[in-house]
């Protein structure tokens, strides 16, 4: 039972830095859409999707990442990870446009990263190895 931990903490790690992909992703599309085209965007920029975007990010972030963080014993995932979604945050009260994409990308990525590090630090402590601090 206790190696099953790793392996879900670990698919949803790499669930949370594909979502990010595509949210980053959302982000470019959403304004070469609109200013590039001319399009309205509809369905695209409704802000629902942001909301749930944050709501999936938050859940995500804090299960994988949380549980990483009390079992390698390392904060720097999380605390990067609740940056991100800080800047996500962010994005969300802020108009359309520039400004939100831009906090929505540094978010998304912040979040990512933390992701990543979560992944590493939690293969570092499977192998005994650990990653050296700082």
């Amino acid at each position: 039972m206790t190696m099953a931990f790793p392996r879900i903490r670990g698919r949803l790690d790499r669930v949370g830095m594909f979502l990010s992909g595509l949210c980053a992703v959302h982000c470019v599309l959403g304004i070469v859409i609109v200013a590039g085209l001319g399009l309205s965007g509809g369905i695209l920029l409704d802000p629902a999707i942001h909301r749930v975007g944050l709501v999936l990010a938050t859940l995500i972030a804090a299960s994988a990442i949380g549980l990483g963080a009390l079992r390698h014993r390392r904060p720097l995932p999380f605390v990067i990870a609740m940056m991100g979604i800080s800047f996500m945050g962010g994005g969300l009260a802020v108009d359309h446009g520039v400004e939100e994409a831009v906090l929505t990308i540094i978010g998304v990525s912040l979040v990512a990263l933390g992701h990543v590090l979560n992944l590493r630090h939690g293969a570092a402590c499977r192998t005994g190895r650990g990653l050296r601090r700082p």
